[in-house]
């Protein structure tokens, strides 16, 4: 887990930033207010991001690179999957807040942002694989991908999340792991038995196939 007491200027300014933009949004925060909240001036946040947009890539980067290390950690060790549960041991920052935050402000950043998760995601997923606790999978890329919008979907609709479980994700559970059980035990039953019978799966497998003979024979005729 990363410390703070130690922190250089431009990282008090960088987990500022990540505060203000994750209780503000991107566009209701201000040079002058980031400066304020990590006790520099705004020249001096400047100085070291250039401006604003900048400040925010480092944010973004930050947080990815934040989830890599948890979660590639997790994976090697045999620890939680879901990867909102990696945010629960970032105590510093409001990671699932600032996400939740920026996935939905519009700044082209945010696909870049998504690609770094799931490209870090199918690297975590290998390793998860190498040590036994992942099922291996013919799509790599493609459940890297799902997996990881499902969970930031889970983030952007947090409000929502809460409102029919009772479970806020992006709160801190530093103090209170077991806050998230409501969320974190039916996800490890859907990753552990699965969510369709047997029978399920071979009839919509065939249906699937049938369909796409169908599509391909009306493309040939």
């Amino acid at each position: 887990m990363r410390s703070s007491d130690d922190r250089t200027t431009a990282a008090r300014i960088r987990d500022a930033a990540i505060t203000e933009f994750a209780a503000n949004g991107i566009a209701g925060t201000s040079v002058r207010t980031i400066a304020s909240t990590a006790g520099v001036s705004p020249g001096l946040v400047i100085h070291h991001f250039g401006s604003k947009d900048n400040l925010r890539v480092a944010c973004d980067e930050y947080v990815a690179g934040v989830i890599r290390e948890v979660k590639g950690g997790a994976m090697a060790s045999g620890g939680a999957f879901d990867v909102t549960a990696a945010f629960r041991s970032i105590g510093h920052i409001p990671a699932s807040k600032f996400l939740a935050r920026t996935l939905i402000d519009g700044s082209p950043h945010v696909a870049e942002l998504v690609d770094e998760l799931v490209m870090d995601a199918v690297d975590y997923l290998a390793v998860g694989v190498e040590t036994g606790m992942v099922q291996p999978t013919n799509h790599e890329q493609e459940r890297a991908a799902i997996l990881v919008v499902w969970g930031l979907g889970a983030l952007v609709l947090h409000e929502h999340l809460e409102r029919l479980i009772g479970v806020n994700i992006t709160a801190d559970f530093s103090k209170d792991p077991k806050a998230i059980s409501g969320y974190m035990a039916p996800i490890l039953e859907i990753y552990s038995k699965g969510l369709l019978t047997e029978a399920t799966v071979k009839l919509m497998s065939t249906a699937f196939v049938d369909a796409a003979a169908e599509g391909q024979e009306k493309e040939t005729a």
